[in-house]
């Protein structure tokens, strides 16, 4: 998705000549999902982790691009702000201890990283939002110097029209104005990818959407911005906010933002998620391939779908259909809701979580769904992401009449079992889920996310030091604890 690009001005004839790409590339699906076999193939996940660098007195170090440059290391790539880098996990057989090997990778990466950006003066961090941002940390001076993102912010801008509001309730309200797009590079998540078979998409799709706020809950790590105590996952409405383009008026239309949690429930399968992507969101970096979909069909090469993925990367939905064309032509879903950090072994555990439970509730999710309207979906999924383990959610049953709100912790704890029986049921290993379930028990257990902890720490900081001194210390407990790799449930107050 992080397909880069080599201009950055576009004219209307670009925008015509992308359309048109975008229809033969949809076609071209369209074909590739009709052929008996296509995308069949052993379950895996992959995944992308994002991550700040900072100094060592815990502020952003602008450094990604002389980090990359040194590190040579093929998976680690550039994020929109200088000092953000992401590395993009090998893809794991699920049958084959993925979790636990994407684990082991996360905590092998992190170390090599971690001696390079030492020789830069830098510290990485996987954590959601960091505490330690300043306002002055955004702005053009820290986009990083690459088209793809150069392109992208004056596109966005461009549709804009005027500055970007951002407005976010919480205990210590936040309310603001800027120019471009940069307050999306505060968000730093853990992307999940997940091998899906056409003929399972949309149950597995749905199944997917129906959990991400149970998701959210357990794993949110994103409490402050600048100082502001706001949701638990911040995360959630910064990113809408920072790029959206939409200006309010109370008795007209909008389009859907390029940040949001769906259109409704998958009906028939893939290939309507795609179309979706192309018939709601226009262009915005209209830039095609040197090969079209029609010479790619007569040298019998599987389909690249360049223009199409490229699209797919100026829309973000929480969870997102993804083609590949390695390995003869495959699907996805891509999973972005959960956030960086605290550990490796937290954020694998939310993974498997997540995966687990649209596995196990997959076979029966036509019964769950009519007691669902989309609508609630999407309302448990924010409330998640503001109250986290506080939240309380509309869950479906299907034996239901009317609604009851029921706890966050009281719903997924009553579907743990669920979800390590959708682990097994897709080949994982009964010592693997119950690891990784099992960290995910003793978080709603111990009623402690990253969010939690973070929150209650920099409540015990300020008893004895003024607000940014603690947002510091806070910082520098929190690394310690993240490179230990102990699960978030035991960090110690």
């Amino acid at each position: 998705m992080g397909i880069d690009i080599d201009k950055t001005t576009f004219e209307a004839a670009d925008f015509k000549a992308f359309g048109k790409r975008l229809e033969q590339n949809l076609e071209s699906l369209q074909a590739l999902l009709a052929r008996p076999g296509f995308g069949a193939g052993p379950a895996s996940i992959g995944s992308e982790m994002e991550m700040y660098i900072v100094d060592a007195s815990g502020y952003p170090l602008y450094a990604n691009e002389e980090i990359e440059e040194e590190a040579k290391d093929p998976q680690l790539t550039l994020e929109l702000n200088r000092y953000n880098l992401e590395f993009n996990l090998s893809p794991y057989a699920l049958d084959q201890s993925a979790f636990a090997k994407t684990e082991a990778e996360i905590l092998a990466k992190l170390q090599q990283l971690r001696g390079v950006a030492a020789r830069h003066g830098g510290r990485i961090v996987p954590i959601g939002i960091l505490p330690t941002l300043r306002k002055t940390d955004f702005g053009p001076h820290c986009i990083t110097r690459r088209r793809r993102y150069h392109a992208l912010v004056e596109q966005l801008i461009r549709r804009r029209g005027d500055k970007f509001h951002i407005e976010i309730n919480g205990d210590d309200p936040l309310k603001l104005e800027l120019a471009d797009i940069t307050l999306e590079g505060a968000n730093t998540s853990f992307q999940v990818h997940y091998r899906v078979t056409p003929g399972n998409y949309a149950d597995t799709f749905n199944a997917m959407q129906l959990v991400t706020p149970l998701a959210v809950a357990i794993s949110a790590n994103s409490p402050t911005l600048f100082g502001h105590r706001l949701w638990q996952e911040t995360r959630v409405p910064l990113f809408k906010q920072s790029i959206d383009t939409r200006h309010t008026d109370r008795y007209g239309w909008r389009e859907p933002a390029r940040v949001n949690f769906g259109q409704g429930w998958a009906r028939r399968g893939a290939g309507e998620l795609f179309q979706e992507v192309v018939r709601i969101y226009p262009p915005l970096l209209p830039v095609c391939s040197d090969v079209s979909p029609s010479q790619e069909q007569t040298d019998a090469v599987t389909p690249s779908l360049a223009e199409l993925r490229l699209h797919q990367g100026t829309v973000w939905l929480w969870n997102r259909p993804i083609y590949d064309d390695a390995g003869g032509g495959h699907l996805r879903i891509e999973m972005r809701a959960l956030p960086a950090g605290p550990t490796a072994i937290d954020m694998v555990a939310s993974a498997a979580f997540m995966i687990g439970l649209a596995e196990g509730l997959r076979p029966r999710i036509n019964d769950l769904l009519p007691a669902q309207p989309f609508a609630i979906a999407e309302y448990n999924f924010y409330r998640a992401a503001q109250h986290g383990l506080d939240a309380r959610l509309l869950w479906p049953d299907a034996g239901q009449s009317g609604y009851r709100e029921r706890g966050v912790t009281e719903i997924a704890t009553a579907l743990l079992p669920t979800a390590w029986a959708g682990l097994r049921a897709i080949g994982v290993a009964a010592d693997e889920a119950d690891h990784y379930i099992g960290v995910v028990e003793q978080r709603l257990e111990r009623r402690q996310t990253g969010a939690i902890w973070q929150r209650r720490m920099l409540t015990r900081l300020r008893e004895s030091m003024p607000l940014q001194a603690a947002l510091h210390e806070l910082l520098e407990i929190y690394m310690t604890h993240s490179e230990a790799n102990t699960p978030v449930a035991e960090w110690p107050l």
